[in-house]
């Protein structure tokens, strides 16, 4: 019962649980035990969690632009309870550090912390710091990034920031040994999309528009591995067979690391983790950012990739089946463009990350010197 322990808070979204996911295997491997307390929606990956046990906390997002003042209460009342739980929960615990990765799910179990005095650190995956982390900043203990540039960010709390970069999953630094190939100019293409853990309509919608434009020679040449939505499949399927295209579709892939370094061009969205996971394994890739987004986090993340010649960043109001189909084949008959792409994003990747937070982790625990650098931008 002696041994140090780290509750990890994360929402139950692939965006938030993978980081902490990537963080608990180190920590495991530090022989430090891990607790992970998320909402309800944790279902759906926690028994692929290295937890001890997973807590289901009561949570609730305060969004929308038509906030009545009954949703206001009822999302008010059930953070409350979230909060009551965590904080219950965190008595009988008694963990060294709360670690909290953003989404409202982590509010709750660091508030409580930190109103036990526990100590804690949230992380922000994005280029922009979220509205939760936001309401969090003032009361812990330590704030890591995954970018060294973020925005929102409290010029008042600037002693308490690290960039430690996006932790990846073993699975990632193990797809990560595979070398880039360039595609041969009469060879097989493979074109990966996917739009998120559930997927993407707007994927679904144009990337079929934009095969049918491509010349005959370069469709026979494609292999695509695309990921959408259960309504979508049939439809999509259809198109494809329609087209004579080799295709693989899926509602979720497992193993979406690998289907990575297996490709040679990627297009998808831009959230937080998957450029991490698209720079660790370095590949070329397409990223359109998620449109509407309240605080365009997914644009900042994909310009920042942009920058470094790793990809390019195409807003989804931008993007015909026409254009599409254009960049598509300007990247199919250019192997040397593509190469160059694969490398910078692998410039950019940091394989470290996971090593870094944990690194934070133990300091804020006592185990090791806190460190005087790392700090972040505005």
């Amino acid at each position: 019962m002696n041994s140090p322990s780290v509750v990890l808070a994360a929402g139950g979204t692939g965006g938030h649980l993978f980081p902490a996911l990537a963080l608990a295997q180190e920590l495991g491997r530090r022989s430090i035990a891990v607790d992970l307390m998320t909402d309800m929606r944790g279902d759906r990956y926690g028994s692929d969690f290295p937890a001890r046990h997973v807590y289901k906390i009561p949570a609730a997002t305060i969004s929308g632009e038509r906030r009545s003042p009954i949703t206001i209460a009822r999302t008010a009342f059930t953070l409350g309870r979230g909060i009551l739980s965590a904080y219950r929960q965190l008595g009988s615990i008694r963990p060294g550090a709360v670690i909290g990765f953003g989404g409202y799910p982590s509010f709750p179990p660091v508030l409580a912390a930190s109103l036990r005095g526990i100590p804690t650190a949230i992380h922000e995956q994005n280029a922009v710091l979220g509205r939760a982390n936001r309401m969090l900043a003032s009361r812990v203990t330590a704030i890591a990034t995954g970018f060294p540039t973020v925005r929102h960010l409290d010029p008042a709390a600037a002693g308490k920031l690290r960039f430690t970069g996006n932790p990846v999953r073993d699975a990632v630094f193990e797809s990560a040994k595979r070398a880039y190939v360039p595609p041969s100019p009469d060879g097989e293409f493979i074109l990966l999309i996917f739009g998120g853990s559930q997927g993407a309509r707007f994927f679904s919608d144009v990337l079929p528009a934009a095969i049918e434009l491509l010349p005959p020679q370069l469709r026979q040449r494609l292999r695509i591995v695309q990921q959408c939505r259960e309504e979508d499949l049939r439809r999509v399927d259809q198109a494809y067979t329609a087209l004579g295209v080799q295709m693989e579709l899926a509602t979720f892939f497992r193993d979406l690391p690998e289907r990575m370094a297996a490709a040679h061009l990627v297009i998808g969205r831009a959230g937080a983790s998957s450029v991490a996971e698209l720079t660790v394994i370095g590949r070329p890739s397409i990223l359109v950012p998620l449109p509407h987004a309240i605080d365009n986090d997914q644009l900042n993340n994909a310009k920042q990739l942009a920058e470094s010649g790793g990809a390019l960043c195409i807003e989804q109001k931008d993007l015909s089946p026409n254009r599409l189909a254009q960049e598509i084949e300007r990247l199919a008959g250019d192997p040397d463009t593509l190469a160059r792409m694969a490398g910078s994003a692998k410039r950019v990747g940091k394989p470290d990350a996971v090593a870094q937070l944990a690194d934070l982790v133990e300091e804020l625990m006592g185990l090791r010197p806190p460190q005087q650098d790392g700090r972040v931008t505005n």
